[in-house]
């Protein structure tokens, strides 16, 4: 059995949030969680050359088209995670969160926070991490809008 932190286990994820998300080598990326050192480490890897973290990152101009959340933590270490990332991210972003299968509950209160937040999801995928959300956020510009 493969430890939680393997390097093939990180593959699957980053595997699994590269299709989710429809990632392509032009899209920016930006990364979050207590893991996205690693995820963006395994992203460059891969010829992602647009790639870098909430903590690198200093200005939030709303210019990277898919957010990914990695980690293990609790619902509130995720919700952080989302509210933090939300600023760089653009009007029609795309955004991908691993839930540790562990947390009772958390997938359904992640779903609810994305919800709030403009995003609709569009699918769900079980990892050996856990479980890999996919949003997209639509209609933003028109929420901001109304807001």
């Amino acid at each position: 059995m493969l430890q939680p932190d393997s390097a093939a286990t990180r593959e699957q994820v980053a595997d699994t949030m590269i299709g989710l998300t429809r990632l392509s080598h032009s899209h920016r990326v930006i990364v979050a969680g207590s893991d996205s050192l690693q995820l963006s480490l395994c992203l460059r890897q891969r010829g992602f050359v647009h790639v870098t973290t909430t903590a690198a990152c200093r200005n939030p101009r709303r210019q990277h088209a898919v957010g990914l959340i990695t980690g293990q933590g609790s619902h509130l270490a995720i919700e952080a995670g989302l509210t933090r990332i939300s600023q760089f991210l653009t009007a029609s972003a795309a955004i991908a969160v691993l839930i540790d299968s562990r947390e009772s509950g958390s997938s359904l209160k992640v779903r609810s926070r994305l919800q709030q937040m403009g995003f609709r999801i569009e699918a769900g995928v079980r990892c050996q991490q856990g479980l890999v959300l996919s949003a997209y956020r639509q209609s933003f510009v028109e929420m901001e809008n109304v807001a």
